[in-house]
């Protein structure tokens, strides 16, 4: 049996996807907590910011597989929120230590419902996009 890389790279995808799915549920729990003021700003951010970059560069990974294994559907279905990783990061806030969350202003009610509704929809394409990965990995793999 030949080594068959799209088989493989949504191998990887489905348990980066995982990973994302869980760190998304952990995002939406995190905003929920801090709107019902069971959590302080501080202590909520200190656990927020140190997943961040693991979130994108897993989300990264499995991307350079999809284009290095030619499968164009699932990285032009990925690339939207690649953009939207980019630009978010680049107009974070101004802060010492790598993140997202400023515990400053993250208590603004505008801010919180943005954020909370960022989780949501990160948590609804991340779980579409398992059951494509798992769908896609099918189909690799009956097609070797």
């Amino acid at each position: 049996m030949a080594f068959n890389l799209a088989a493989f790279s949504y191998i990887v995808s489905l348990i980066g996807d995982a990973f994302l799915i869980f760190f998304a549920i952990f995002h939406v729990i995190a905003f929920d907590e801090l709107k019902t003021e069971f959590k302080d700003p501080i202590d909520q951010c200190n656990s927020l910011n140190p997943l961040v970059l693991p979130e994108y560069a897993i989300h990264l990974i499995m991307n350079v597989l999809f284009l290095i294994s030619g499968q164009w559907f699932a990285l032009i279905f990925n690339v939207p929120l690649i953009a939207y990783h980019i630009n978010r990061y680049r107009t974070r806030p101004v802060m010492t230590s790598p993140g997202l969350y400023d515990p400053t202003s993250i208590m603004n009610m505008n801010d919180l419902n943005k954020c909370q509704r960022e989780g949501w929809v990160k948590l609804a394409f991340y779980l579409l996009s398992f059951f494509y990965y798992l769908y896609g990995m099918i189909s690799s793999l009956i097609n070797a």
